[in-house]
């Protein structure tokens, strides 16, 4: 049988269990899509018709069995597809998309499954059997689930909730399409060498290298997912800097990659989707399923720091102005000069951005940086398996051992853009760690740091290097997990608390002694002056800009989705106008600091799980600073900033190992002993008076 040949039908032989990326087809993911639904659907209807009591054995063991073939082929697609795209990758998704949503439906709509977890509940209520901790939470969440995709709702309205979700999936799916083709058709042909003034010369070659690439002469400067580009850090050409900021910030506005019409239908369908839940707006049903728990300390949060952010950024800006007019005194300052202008004055932590680069080579980071951060605080080595493949040709699979030398796991790393990759950088899990089918984990981490030109080495900038350290924090997250069910494990946990992991791994890129490490220059040797240390880790304060543009774009995913459906655009045109007036409600309209992202390009909230969710960063920022407080309490004099190897067992062992096996607010107050304090994260900002 042709099935017999696809490794996602059963568990895969190699080693980790990963998944046999050189021999898979697009027909396989395919298959196993088909198959993974069906079983899956199968085995809950033996769960939800077994006549025997409920037990967690019987129910919620035999539950997290049921989906293995569809976790299998999820897990190796998703990833593959986001980073190396293909029509046919496309045309998958596009198909199952609205499938996999009436997949989940015919779950979570089941009354039959739901009184099961009743009667589960009730029997563990009533003393007949005992729950432990993490039996009773998966049960708490399961039932949830249930209640809140509307189980309780009569049959009519079920039926259009269905319809909704099926129409969500396409539209998401189609929306992120458009965000990848929109940004690699914004990209910038540049013919005059003279232009790129400011670039240093291995730059210049790798826009010259992407130029070819694309079939053209000259260079071609290709745009990020962010609106900030970075290469408007050294850009000295003004005209080409406003060229490329209108590149980015007109991305999805008209002509054929247009995702005004795709993302009105999402923000509509949401909104009446939540109307039907019995919710005023989608924020709140969000809101209710996280750390925050409401609207109101949303709200609350991002207005706290709205006055005082504008006002540094304010006071950053006459800063920015006295400089122009030193080198143009007719000039206004606009938004292309940010970048530049602050780079010039203080670069990266008040280091010139481009004689830092030739000191931040990528494999010396990961290795000296990195990695070495994580055998410091945990013990885990890694150890590069050239025979392993993963998802792309590109790709790097390490294996992951503990301080005894066994296998803890592996990770799978990709860390250059291409056109066919979404913009971005992330982690997701192939395999999730778990005790209940004796599995070990198996993360990825991809980045879009920008390819060397042949022959190069690969120059990073800081901001790559923190993306790095960032998603190793969420990798550390998956491969550090100790828990019983594979649904639990790792990062799965609620949206603003998912960060704080990740967060907190990037202080150890401001750790004086691993700089020392990681920041080599890559021709001679040379270690980086002692006083550009000292000015990296005083960088580590948000400057005013990368402050506000994260505040805006929260901003803008919270109007988008407190809106009733009534207050929503009806027509594209509409808009640009709903996010400026938005902008001008919380006070933050400050014109020279766009948002991060602005709502035509925002893939995170319109197709990316983050929708009403991205202030996410900032509440486990809050986490994250409280954290970074407690390492330094936990420090020595040779590491006063915590990074020792007692500070991470004990950070490991009580918060990361926890996963979303327990409650995370409680796993957090077991850890710290308190609730967050927020005035760390004022003091970091600048904002404690």
């Amino acid at each position: 049988m042709e099935g017999m040949t696809n490794s996602l039908l059963q568990p895969s032989t190699l080693p980790f269990a990963l998944p046999d990326y050189a021999a898979l087809t697009d027909a396989d993911y395919r298959e196993a899509f088909e198959v993974g639904m069906a079983e899956q659907l199968a085995a809950l209807r033996e769960i939800a018709q077994n006549p025997e009591p409920p037990t967690p054995q019987n129910v919620l063991h035999a539950w997290e069995a049921s989906p293995a073939t569809l976790v299998r082929a999820a897990n190796a697609f998703w990833v593959a597809r986001s980073a190396d795209t293909s029509p046919e990758r496309d045309a998958i998704a596009e198909e199952f998309a609205p499938r996999l949503a009436q997949h989940s439906d015919a779950i979570t709509l089941d009354a039959d499954l739901y009184a099961r977890l009743k009667a589960l509940r009730e029997r563990a209520d009533t003393g007949e059997i005992t729950l432990d901790e993490q039996d009773d939470w998966l049960l708490t969440q399961r039932m949830r689930a249930h209640e809140r995709a509307g189980v309780a709702l009569p049959a009519e309205k079920q039926e259009r909730l269905r319809e909704l979700n099926t129409a969500l999936a396409s539209a998401e799916n189609e929306f992120e399409r458009l965000v990848v083709a929109g940004r690699n058709a914004a990209a910038v042909h540049v013919t005059d060498r003279d232009d790129l003034a400011g670039l240093s010369d291995g730059d210049v070659e790798a826009l010259a290298e992407n130029a070819r690439a694309a079939g053209k002469d000259g260079w071609l400067v290709p745009i990020v997912n962010t609106t900030g580009q970075p290469i408007l850090d050294t850009l000295a050409d003004r005209a080409l800097r406003e060229t490329i900021f209108h590149a980015s910030t007109r991305r999805g506005l008209s002509g054929e990659f247009d995702t005004r019409p795709t993302l009105l239908r999402i923000a509509h369908l949401r909104a009446e989707r939540a109307t039907l839940l019995g919710y005023p707006h989608h924020a709140a049903y969000e809101h209710e399923d996280t750390c925050a728990g409401s609207t109101t300390a949303v709200d609350e949060l991002l207005a706290s720091l709205s006055p005082g952010v504008v006002e540094l950024a304010e006071r950053e800006a006459e800063t920015l102005r006295r400089r122009l007019a030193e080198s143009d005194p007719r000039a206004t300052l606009e938004p292309w000069d940010w970048q530049y202008l602050a780079a010039q004055d203080a670069g990266e932590g008040g280091v010139d951005p481009e004689k830092l680069k030739p000191y931040l080579e990528f494999d010396r980071v990961l290795t000296e940086g990195v990695f070495a951060a994580a055998t410091a605080m945990y013990g885990l080595t890694f150890h590069e398996r050239p025979d392993l493949v993963g998802y792309t040709p590109a790709s790097r699979v390490y294996e992951v051992r503990e301080e005894d030398g066994s296998t803890l796991g592996a990770v799978i790393l990709d860390p250059y853009t291409r056109p066919t990759k979404r913009g971005g950088a992330w982690m997701t899990s192939i395999v999730d760690q778990n005790h209940l089918f004796g599995e070990s984990p198996v993360v990825t981490n991809t980045c879009n740091v920008p390819p060397p030109a042949p022959g190069a080495p690969s120059l990073m900038t800081w901001d790559n290097v923190i993306t790095l350290f960032h998603e190793f924090g969420h990798d550390l997250h998956g491969l550090l997990s100790d828990v019983r069910y594979p649904s639990r494990s790792g990062t799965s946990v609620p949206r603003d608390f998912v960060e704080f992991p990740s967060q907190v791994n990037e202080i150890w890129a401001f750790e004086p002694s691993l700089i020392r490490r990681f920041a080599v220059h890559h021709e001679t040797g040379e270690p980086i002056p002692e006083e550009w240390v000292d000015a990296l880790v005083a960088g580590r304060t948000n400057p005013a800009y990368d402050t506000l543009e994260l505040l805006k774009a929260m901003i803008l995913d919270q109007a988008w989705h407190q809106a009733r459906p009534e207050d929503l655009p009806e027509s594209p045109d509409g808009v640009e106008q709903f996010e400026a007036d938005a902008l001008q409600r919380a006070g933050v309209a400050f014109p020279l600091i766009p948002p991060r992202y602005r709502t035509t390009y925002f893939s995170h909230i319109f197709s990316g799980g983050y929708s009403a969710g991205y202030y996410s960063y900032l509440w486990s920022e809050v986490m994250d600073a409280d954290t970074v407080a407690w390492f330094r309490e936990h420090g020595t004099p040779d590491s006063p900033g915590g990074m020792t190897r007692e500070a991470g067992e004990q950070f490991r062992r009580d918060l990361l190992a926890k996963g979303g096996s327990v409650e995370s607010t409680a796993t957090y107050r077991r850890f710290r002993g308190a609730d967050p304090q927020v005035g760390h994260l004022l003091a970091r900002f600048g904002l404690t008076d």
